[in-house]
């Protein structure tokens, strides 16, 4: 009796199979790796795991998302052009597919490991995010409020609005948050 093994299998295809389920915990253990070297500024590791991916049959568009959230969340503001290079990627994914645009993905994941880092917006918008669960449905303050009728103007819309393009430096110092939360800073 013959037992077939990973071994014969792969002799007789003569091309060694990359271990990958793309709807398992493989595929999240490697998206997972691609995301973590990245964020730890490993343009090696980076490319590594994306070849790793695509060779094994990921969807380049499920790259290129992954990317373009990555530059937003862990880039940001330190490099605001990040997200403009992450999409246009995914565009150029989009229109190429494999296998040309696997150098697309590489070029994205090698920039996206050496660009300075900046997780600012993420953690501003999870906070913002709680605070408006948990402080439903505050009232926009008066000033804020947009007065496009003689009776809103009336009850007092928009009373106090100071257009900040009209103050020196462009900082009036008004309160732009609800009463409630009027001195939370989700930004540091």
């Amino acid at each position: 009796m013959i037992t077939i093994t990973k071994k014969i299998i792969e002799q007789a295809l003569q091309h060694k199979a990359l271990l990958y389920d793309k709807h398992g915990e493989e595929h999240y253990n490697l998206i997972s790796a691609l995301h973590k070297s990245m964020r730890s500024s490993d343009a090696n590791a980076a490319v590594y795991w994306t070849a790793r991916m695509l060779e094994a049959g990921e969807d380049p568009l499920y790259l290129a998302r992954r990317m373009v959230r990555f530059a937003s969340e862990d880039i940001g503001n330190a490099d605001p052009q990040a997200l403009i290079l992450a999409n246009t990627v995914f565009e150029a994914c989009d229109k190429v597919g494999m296998p040309e645009c696997n150098v697309f993905l590489a070029q994205l994941a090698i920039y996206l490991a050496k660009a300075p880092k900046d997780n600012s917006s993420y953690i501003a918008y999870s906070k913002a995010k709680k605070d408006a669960f948990e402080t439903l449905n505050q009232p926009v303050p008066m000033h804020l409020r947009n007065a496009v009728t003689d009776l809103m103007k009336s009850v007092g819309y928009g009373k106090g609005y100071i257009y900040d393009h009209n103050v020196p430096g462009r900082k009036s110092g008004q309160q732009c948050l609800p009463d409630a939360l009027k001195n939370r800073k989700y930004i540091g």
